[in-house]
């Protein structure tokens, strides 16, 4: 069984989400099934349906996560160290074409959000930047063409 790294704030993510779900969404659909059942003919009622599909999505939402949970090896970042980029590090880069900066994360797939400047272990560019270190240029594939960077800075937060 495969191991899916993450980092303890993705493990912890993964539980609260799976806690709600669990405790909250599971019930409130078995309630609105109920519901929808006592309005009587259940082959016209869209309310018994939307409910049922629903449903069935809250199911295998939880059953994912409880997979993911169950193969989990979380990596405490904060324990991590050195100056060569791996799982957990934050890591500025320079755009070699725009001078731009911009900072990531490496993370689990699933803990994944650009926007938070988290970026899974999997992309293009953490793939590009595992084992490399300060002042390393690496080259990434982007759909507008091949994109250099130049590793500016490797932490541990």
């Amino acid at each position: 069984m495969e191991k899916v790294p993450m980092t303890g704030g993705g493990y912890q993510a993964l539980d609260d989400e799976l806690k709600r779900l669990k405790t909250q969404e599971r019930p409130s659909v078995i309630a609105a099934i109920a519901e929808a059942r006592s309005h009587g003919d259940l082959s016209e009622n869209a309310e018994y349906h939307a409910a049922k599909e629903r449903q069935g999505w809250i199911e295998g939402r939880i059953a994912e996560i409880e997979d993911k949970i169950a193969r989990a090896q979380v990596i405490d970042v904060s324990k991590l160290s050195g100056s060569q980029v791996k799982f957990g590090a934050t890591v500025s880069v320079v755009d070699e074409d725009t001078e731009e900066e911009a900072r990531y994360q490496i993370v689990g797939e699933h803990e994944a959000d650009v926007k938070s400047g988290k970026i899974s272990i999997a992309s293009p560019l953490s793939r590009a930047m595992i084992g490399k270190e300060v002042g390393d240029v690496i080259e990434v594939n982007t759909p507008g063409g091949v994109k250099a960077y130049e590793i500016a800075k490797v932490e541990w937060l």
